[in-house]
């Protein structure tokens, strides 16, 4: 494409938007069509931050289609429920201690279970 032409297109793009003067400057007028007000959770701000610093070109992609919100409700109920199996599974195969008799040691055993079932959500949800 020739210079000339290019710099056209720029202009016809510059003359769709609006833009507000901020100082010297003139700063292009974007919202975001949906703007979701459900806080996330762990495991979607875990994402989040995994994907800002391990994979910034698919998180740029995300935010400028305005779907990295719905990403990352997505993850973070797919890995609460995930959890949730995961620590049912573990306690049938590994089941607890006594709570009455013993609380200490049932809050140690839970507490295993627990983070092993959110190390196997790490591998399989939050880190690929």
């Amino acid at each position: 494409m020739s210079e000339p032409s290019r710099q056209k297109g720029a202009r016809t793009m510059m003359n769709e938007m609006t833009y507000r003067q901020v100082g010297d400057y003139q700063i292009p007028n974007i919202e975001l069509m949906n703007p979701e007000t459900k806080p996330l959770g762990k495991y979607g701000r875990m994402r989040r931050t995994f994907l800002q610093e391990n994979n910034p070109m698919l998180y740029n992609d995300l935010v400028l289609s305005e779907q990295l919100f719905s990403h990352l409700q997505e993850i973070d109920e797919t890995a609460k429920r995930r959890v949730s199996q995961l620590m049912s599974l573990y306690l049938q195969s590994n089941p607890a201690p006594d709570k009455e008799k013993n609380q200490m040691a049932w809050v140690q055993h839970m507490n295993t279970l627990k983070a092993q079932a959110e190390e196997m959500v790490m591998t399989e949800l939050i880190n690929s």
